[in-house]
């Protein structure tokens, strides 16, 4: 799959129903398979920081990483800082509760 496929409601659902933390790995800009799916992803993560400052949520649990298929330690070390990062953070504590989350899916 494309980064650029990633719909930012997946990170906030993620988010909501409980992920202390959420990491997006795609394509170097420039060598995607669709062509621009990593500059979608760009602008969408862009935008979504923002979101996510807004609810509370701290910038160390939302990451993007560059990282081609052949980078396999480059991936080992960015998610092993993304979890000594958000073990250091703590758990996330939302207003929202990921229970209203399901209540309001099953209604809509």
């Amino acid at each position: 799959m494309c980064s650029g496929r990633i719909d930012p409601q997946f990170v906030l659902d993620a988010f909501v129903r409980g992920a202390d933390g959420v990491l997006i790995g795609g394509c170097h800009p420039g060598d995607c398979h669709y062509q621009e799916g990593n500059y979608k992803t760009l602008r969408r993560v862009t935008m979504l920081r923002r979101v996510l400052r807004e609810m509370g949520i701290e910038d160390e649990r939302f990451r993007l990483e560059w990282i081609c298929a052949s980078e396999a330690e480059r991936l080992k070390t960015a998610v092993n800082d993304m979890v000594e990062k958000v073990r250091a953070l703590g758990p996330l504590r939302l207003e929202v509760k990921a229970e209203q989350a399901s209540k309001e899916e099953v209604a809509a």
